[in-house]
């Protein structure tokens, strides 16, 4: 039988301070952090936005990926994007000298996570029916809508990531 380390994260038993309706949200997120960290280890800098057959590169999906919790987790505590975040969104995939290193986007990624738990933590199952409005047409979802939609997309490009990168280390 594996270790308890070795098996997934949704497999190790409940998360402390999360509400049992969001644990499955918090282990994708957890999850999704360990195969990136894993992932990401040993990613040549050089090739952070190669995209082969022109898929989407590992840049993009690791600002992405950090970008969508961001924005998602604004929406699911009823606020609007602010400026900044809708200027990251406009950014993501876009190189330039100020480009950060492979391990600064995992960091920044990481990071994201751990805000996205704390706001998991605080949040009172009660209002996980409450509407949301999404974006600047407040198209309707849910706060539970949105926070199983981020632990989703996120394992979506997590998927894709790590395709991407096996394809350009081979």
């Amino acid at each position: 039988m594996p270790s308890i380390e070795t098996r997934e994260v949704w497999l190790r038993g409940p998360l402390p301070d999360v509400p049992p309706l969001l644990q499955p949200v918090a282990h994708a997120l957890l999850q999704a952090r360990e195969e990136i960290n894993a992932l990401m280890q040993n990613f040549p800098e050089s090739h952070l936005w190669d995209r082969p057959n022109s898929v989407a590169s590992v840049g993009f999906h690791l600002q992405h990926l950090t970008g969508v919790l961001d924005r998602i987790f604004t929406y699911a505590r009823g606020e609007s994007l602010s400026a900044s975040q809708l200027a990251a969104l406009e950014a993501e995939g876009k190189t330039d000298r100020s480009t950060p290193s492979v391990q600064e986007l995992v960091n920044r990624f990481s990071e994201q996570v751990d805000r996205a738990l704390a706001q998991l933590r605080s949040t009172d199952e009660n209002t996980l029916t409450e509407f949301r409005g999404v974006g600047r047409a407040k198209l309707p979802s849910t706060v539970v809508g949105l926070l199983f939609h981020a632990a989703e997309h996120t394992m979506r490009h997590v998927g894709q990531l790590s395709v991407t990168a096996r394809v350009i280390t081979l």
